[in-house]
């Protein structure tokens, strides 16, 4: 059995269960989840069912009783739960976030007692933010002051997922008067044991998307904390909170893969009925162009994610690179995609009354809000550019760790389970982008020209962008052009991605876009071309995709380049 066994036989339930709620008047019926989003209501009756499912004991490490022993296995059960309804999945997936620091940081004693209220169904909000200071976290008000053995807390967290509906708050408060990244700490509150008085929760804000999600918040008035409460050393609740989100940055992206499950298969059925200029719309090659790069774009957002997400246990001393440019390419290129497909279905991507219940606008509204979960894509480019003069010097040495990316890329590896103890704030490198003259050179014997030619030019175009890093000074701070790097280094990273799971992947016969390496010619086409670079000469393989998707129709098992079901699950 793999690793990922217990998570994979979960998602396919849910899979089952979901797709079964999903029937007229199932608490995921399309019409009924339209009319809760027009509501902006909670969708208790979906939440009461995932809760019924298990779906709890995913977030809960092994080691403390639960489930969780890879991420990328809790990501495909995110990942099952987006593909129906973004809102439903946002707000179940929250406890996972709430529950991290503990898991970071926290004693074993207070891991257990955790793990226990999460696997009885009780739900932890995150309380970073704060109204005015938005990603900012230095700049947090919310203050702990020491009461005898224990602490009182005071102030406002705001726009916080689940804050009103929450038991558990695991609140980063500010510990010293100045402040500074040694001036934080994590606090966990059980709100229902809190005097009256208090702690009182705040109006759901009306958003865009996710409207029926608890966006709230809670204000804090002496509120009591034990001793017990204190979660890590007094002081590192910044470091606590940076290497948090290097886990929850790429469990985020699982939002994203939902939502494009979800809307290619609306897209592909759209285009299989509807005629223009006297022709099928599907058959137009202007709209296969626009179809194969859409999917071609999903493909390579879910190989960064996929590889991400295992490498969470083979190369976690690099994750603080690779979670940065995860957390900013996966939301921003399926966004992308989203577009596009948007485009192909016209006035049907923006009505609710007329095709699917208006499946298409709600998934696109509620997934714009990805983008922002956990830092921003520009907080994460941010991150990213910080890290050149740690890239420049990973450079000069090579790659750090093969062993750890090819175990990241196999599917069905044994890895070792997630620690999220061994997250590091300084990284090692990013050793999959290091090895990409090692993947030309092994895509030379592959036996297919086109995949040599862009692992060849995807390896140059490395080579030369680490020379611009490397002349790039960020010490007094980043300059616009850093960003325009930090672009690049994501399709890079997207384009390494691609080639180390093709590369170290055997596909069974019946894996239907392995066949003719027909998923990683269409993504090294994307990939090249949003670097600027030349495509191989012949057919482009984003135009096969698209009729091989065409070919398939919206009811096959879907589009992946993981092996088994849609579910983005692998076979033990």
């Amino acid at each position: 059995m793999t690793s990922t066994a217990p998570a994979a036989a979960t998602a396919a339930r849910l899979q089952d269960l979901l797709h079964q709620a999903a029937r007229p008047g199932g608490a995921l019926d399309p019409a009924a989840l339209a009319a809760w989003d027009d509501a902006e209501a909670f969708p208790d009756a979906a939440h009461r069912l995932l809760g019924a499912a298990g779906v709890p004991a995913h977030y809960v490490p092994r080691r403390h009783g639960g489930l969780l022993h890879g991420l990328d296995g809790l990501w495909s059960v995110l990942r099952v739960i987006a593909r129906h309804d973004l809102t439903l999945a946002v707000a179940h997936g929250k406890t996972f976030l709430g529950a991290m620091p503990t898991w970071v940081a926290g004693t074993d004693r207070q891991a257990a007692a955790l793990a226990d209220a999460i696997t009885t169904g009780a739900e932890v909000c995150w309380g970073l933010t704060e109204r005015g200071h938005g990603s900012d976290l230095l700049a947090s008000r919310l203050t702990a002051r020491p009461h005898g053995r224990d602490w009182r807390l005071d102030g406002e967290k705001w726009l916080i997922n689940n804050g009103t509906r929450a038991r558990y708050a695991c609140v980063l408060a500010r510990t010293r008067d100045d402040g500074g990244p040694r001036g934080l700490s994590f606090f966990l509150l059980d709100k229902q044991t809190l005097p009256t008085g208090t702690c009182q929760t705040l109006p759901k804000e009306p958003t865009h998307g996710i409207r029926g999600a608890d966006i709230s918040g809670f204000t804090l008035r002496g509120a009591p904390a034990a001793g017990s409460c204190l979660i890590g050393p007094e002081g590192s609740g910044f470091e606590v909170a940076l290497k948090s989100l290097q886990i929850t940055r790429i469990f985020a992206t699982a939002l994203s893969l939902g939502a494009a499950d979800h809307a290619l298969p609306l897209a592909l059925r759209f285009l299989a009925g509807r005629d223009l200029y006297g022709h099928r719309l599907a058959d137009l090659p202007r709209v296969r162009r626009v179809l194969g790069d859409a999917a071609a774009s999903i493909l390579a957002a879910e190989a960064v994610a996929v590889f991400a997400g295992r490498a969470a246990q083979t190369l976690t001393g690099e994750l603080g690179v690779i979670s940065a440019v995860t957390k900013a390419f996966v939301p921003t290129t399926v966004q992308r995609a989203l577009d596009q497909l948007g485009d192909l279905l016209g006035v049907r991507g923006f009505v609710t009354t007329v095709f699917e219940h208006g499946a298409f606008a709600k998934l696109d509204r509620d997934h714009r809000i990805v983008g922002i979960f956990d830092g921003s894509t520009a907080v994460n480019r941010h991150a990213l550019a910080v890290s050149f003069p740690l890239l420049t010097r990973a450079r000069r040495t090579g790659p750090r760790d093969i062993t750890g990316v090819i175990e990241a890329a196999r599917h069905g590896a044994h890895r070792p389970p997630l620690d999220p103890t061994r997250l590091a704030l300084t990284g090692d490198g990013c050793s999959v982008v290091q090895a990409l003259p090692r993947a030309a050179d092994l895509a030379e014997d592959g036996g297919l020209p086109d995949i040599a030619h862009a692992a060849r030019a995807l390896a140059a175009e490395s080579e030369r962008l680490h020379e611009e890093i490397a002349a790039c000074r960020t010490a007094a701070g980043v300059p616009p052009a850093a960003f325009d790097l930090v672009q690049r280094y994501e399709w890079c990273f997207a384009g390494a991605a691609c080639l180390a799971l093709w590369l170290y992947n055997t596909p069974p016969p019946d894996a239907r876009w392995w066949q003719d390496a027909l998923w990683v010619r269409a993504c090294l086409a994307t990939v090249l071309a949003r670097l600027g670079l030349e495509l191989p000469t012949g057919h482009d393989a984003r135009d096969l995709l698209a009729a091989a998707l065409l070919d398939a129709g919206p009811d096959a098992d879907g589009l992946s380049l993981l092996f088994g079901t849609l579910s983005g699950t692998e076979e033990s």
